[in-house]
């Protein structure tokens, strides 16, 4: 019987994410993004959402969706951040491994960091607004689709 092998690799990226931290403040920012997720996990979550590439001028929707593992609870996720290393447009879709640490309450709003890196060298470091009850620290993979 074959096992999947995307979720290791996911966990793998996202381990090696976490450690790494988000990207220097030194860099210039290549574009800015805003995205609007759900979030729903116990042990192992789940997340569908989408968001705004804003690159050379020219805004270009897509969706997000993805797995991951270490959090408990349900929450929203508002976010927005800059794009570090996108040259191409073409770079930005497909799969990212995501770090993420915070925790939420209620409607209590609880700002916390999020950042995804991808392998063709895209990183994009958020800062986001989250509402719900949840507590989150892990990693995840999240793959972007333009619309």
């Amino acid at each position: 019987m074959r096992r999947p092998r995307a979720f290791p690799t996911a966990a793998t990226l996202a381990l090696a994410l976490l450690a790494s931290g988000p990207p220097a403040a030194a860099q210039t920012a290549s574009g800015t993004v805003t995205i609007s997720q759900t979030q729903v996990a116990l042990l192992v979550s789940g997340a569908l959402g989408g968001g705004v590439l804003t690159y050379e001028g020219r805004e270009h929707p897509f969706t997000i969706g993805g797995l991951g593992y270490g959090g408990l609870g349900i929450s929203t996720i508002e976010a927005s951040g800059k794009v570090y290393g996108l040259e191409r447009l073409e770079d930005f879709e497909g799969p990212f491994a995501q770090g993420r640490a915070g925790a939420v309450a209620g409607t209590e709003q609880v700002e916390g960091g999020i950042w995804l890196v991808n392998p063709q060298g895209v990183t994009v470091e958020l800062k986001s607004r989250r509402e719900g009850y949840a507590l989150s620290l892990g990693g995840d993979a999240v793959f972007v689709k333009f619309k």
